[in-house]
């Protein structure tokens, strides 16, 4: 089962000569001005000509401002004759809720305990950590352990300090791990909201922001630029640049189902979903992860 994340957008995108066919859309929430609007779009479609952005009806065209983002429709136009809007090729990775399960994944665990000590998104401390009790707490991947050979072909090892040898990628590394309160952890790895390094680190929610997180900032404990352990800002732009793509592009990507009760079929469900292949790939790597040695 899956569900779409296009139902209730409040943002609605179009080629002007096109005006009843959709490019994509948002989930609006307050943290999205104009300017932030202007840059994920330009990751969303792709243009042979310079083009302008106008909510329908209005008399100028948006500017990169700070001013928050109105719903409604928005019509992109060429600035030239003959230029063509279309959708960007570049897909979002599907991926599974990942969870600490190998001796590596332990490692990970334990170092992203030590530096955060609290859920970074909502701040909230776990005050019992000097008993080592860590029960709604979870290290997340920021790029997912499924995926280690993109992470390899965009060369996001020579941003990883902490590794154990030349050979290791640095997936593992902290530098790619924050600590999360695990209902966050499990929307974060479905992209319901990224975070904007490039934007003080702001949070920006893409679907009903049930927790409260849009317009929150991470917290500094795990991106002090002192400490190299710090979480990689590279890792979080590539995480929030999928989140776009997720919910922005098209009819957005469905939001994948991650709670199986015992006894159902799994496999099957997964099977008949949305980019099967994929995901099943993605849900045995995070199975077999768990026999992988150091």
């Amino acid at each position: 089962m899956s569900l779409s994340r296009s139902v209730d957008r409040s943002v609605h995108i179009f080629d002007r000569g096109r005006p009843n066919e959709p490019l994509g859309g948002l989930y609006l929430n307050p943290s999205v001005t104009r300017r932030k609007f202007l840059k994920m779009l330009a990751w969303v479609i792709r243009a042979d000509c310079p083009y302008s952005v106008w909510l329908r009806g209005a008399e100028a065209p948006l500017t990169a401002t700070d001013v928050p983002l109105q719903k409604g429709l928005y019509d992109i136009v060429c600035d030239y004759p003959g230029g063509t809007i279309s959708l960007t090729e570049e897909r979002c990775i599907a991926r599974a809720y990942t969870r600490t399960i190998s001796k590596r994944d332990r490692r990970f665990r334990d170092e992203v305990r030590i530096r955060d000590g609290k859920c970074v998104i909502t701040g909230n401390i776990n005050l019992a950590a000097h008993r080592n009790y860590w029960s709604g707490f979870e290290a997340a991947h920021i790029f997912p352990l499924s995926h280690e050979e993109i992470f390899k072909s965009l060369n996001y090892t020579r941003y990883i300090t902490i590794r154990s040898g030349e050979t290791d990628s640095g997936i593992y590394s902290c530098q790619n791990g924050l600590l999360m309160q695990s209902n966050v952890h499990q929307q974060f790895d479905s992209f319901g909201f990224g975070i904007d390094a490039d934007d003080s680190y702001k949070i920006t929610v893409f679907m009903e922001d049930t927790f409260g997180l849009d317009g929150r900032t991470l917290d500094p404990v795990c991106r002090n630029p002192d400490d190299e352990r710090s979480v990689v800002d590279e890792l979080l732009r590539w995480h929030f640049r999928q989140a776009v793509l997720a919910n922005m592009k098209g009819k957005g990507e469905p939001v994948l189902e991650y709670d199986f009760p015992d006894g159902s079929d799994m496999v099957g469900e997964i099977m008949s979903g949305p980019r099967a292949a994929e995901r099943m790939e993605a849900e045995l790597f995070s199975r077999l992860n768990s026999v992988s040695l150091p």
